[in-house]
């Protein structure tokens, strides 16, 4: 039986854990017969040591985002690995300490713009690094947390997580010409590594499951990474510009 993804060439960040919905979404994406090249930053043994769990190990380049020589050479180094993409899953975010939990007014621009720059400007400078080697069909898809509405405790990553879904819409516009879909996938909570720098998370999470029509999981991130490797598919061919929700239906239900 033919794989969802099979013969697709995906580069997959935020890799960090074996725990991260990235790291579920490459294992998904190898089970549907994917290529798979992930991006690490920081201290990349970890991130490598991660991608021997992986069903087939996966190669790792690095990759920060704030760094513009690594994004000027990315497609050169991803094609050490492959002839070309079929997918990009970006799922990178960040915010200082003082941006999550502190009072919302207090945070300083210096940290703020940090965020902002991490989890939704580098959308966009992913795009551009890899539009080199995307071609008509493919498919880039972002992590989102609904920003539609203010959290508890999310602050300024909930205003970073709405100007990525701002750059979504423009991104999607944009790549539109040359073939390409752009889309988020908007999760609901996940105990992730991610999550645990987010201050009162519990509360963020508290009765998730129950206000969920299919009920939800915080520590099963399969049901996202395959609505994830959903998208990067050729099953949505029409669908851009669009934030795909994977949160066991909250969003349809009020807070």
């Amino acid at each position: 039986m033919t794989g969802l993804l099979e013969g697709k060439r995906l580069l997959i960040t935020g890799v960090i854990t074996n725990a991260s919905i990235a790291f579920h979404a490459a294992k998904v994406a190898q089970e549907q017969g994917a290529q798979v090249v992930l991006t690490g930053f920081g201290r990349l043994s970890l991130v490598e040591r991660v991608a021997k769990r992986l069903p087939r190990e996966a190669p790792v380049v690095e990759l920060d985002v704030q760094n513009r020589e690594h994004l000027d050479s990315l497609a050169d180094r991803v094609r050490e690995h492959v002839d070309g993409l079929d997918g990009v899953l970006h799922s990178i975010g960040y915010a200082p300490e003082s941006c999550l939990g502190a009072p919302f007014v207090e945070a300083p621009w210096s940290d703020v713009s940090q965020a902002v720059q991490i989890s939704a400007y580098s959308f966009s400078s992913l795009a551009a690094a890899t539009l080199p080697l995307l071609g008509p069909g493919a498919s880039l898809v972002g992590m989102d947390f609904d920003a539609r509405v203010a959290w508890p405790a999310y602050n300024w990553m909930g205003v970073s997580k709405a100007a990525l879904e701002s750059v979504n819409r423009y991104l999607a516009r944009d790549l539109g010409a040359h073939g390409i879909r752009v889309n988020l996938v908007s999760a609901g909570p996940i105990k992730t590594m991610a999550a645990r720098s987010i201050p009162d998370f519990a509360e963020l999470e508290g009765g998730w499951h129950d206000r969920a029509p299919l009920g939800w999981d915080t520590a099963d991130p399969t049901p996202v990474a395959k609505t994830v490797c959903a998208v990067l598919s050729d099953w949505l061919p029409a669908t851009t510009g669009s934030m795909i929700m994977a949160d066991g239906g909250v969003h349809a239900t009020g807070q």
